[in-house]
């Protein structure tokens, strides 16, 4: 069975930092391209990150400069390093999974990705 879990969300200010952690079971990761989405309220699910098989990684807009996805395969881990918080980062975030994808990809469409974990809720306030 393959399954997903996040973790790391809180609430934090603007400007503050959090590190989400995803860890998987059931395959192997390097088996795997990876995704990091998020959504808020009233908004569609968009892409933070994507990292490859090989270690290669694509941002979003939003996430560009700020942010860093990083993957530990032995430990089967993925990481969102989330840096210089705003107001506007405030959603559900989302790892993702696609099966037996070619090394190279860095998924940036949600329906690419086959498994989904359950998201952790990453809040930004003053």
């Amino acid at each position: 069975e393959v399954q997903l879990q996040a973790s790391g969300g809180g609430s934090v200010q603007p400007g503050d930092s959090l590190r989400l952690s995803c860890w998987v079971s059931g395959f192997a990761l390097d088996d795997y391209s990876m995704g990091w989405f998020r959504q808020a309220p009233g908004k569609e699910r968009e892409l933070v990150a994507a990292i490859s098989r090989g270690n290669s990684a694509v941002y979003g807009d939003s996430a560009r400069g700020r942010f860093t996805v990083s993957r530990d395969n032995a430990k089967k881990m993925v990481y969102l390093q989330m840096n210089s918080l705003k107001f506007d980062d405030t959603a559900v975030y989302f790892c993702a999974a696609d099966v037996n994808a070619i090394y190279s990809n860095t998924p940036q469409d949600p329906a690419d990705y086959d498994y989904w974990g359950q998201g952790t809720l990453v809040t930004v306030s003053s």
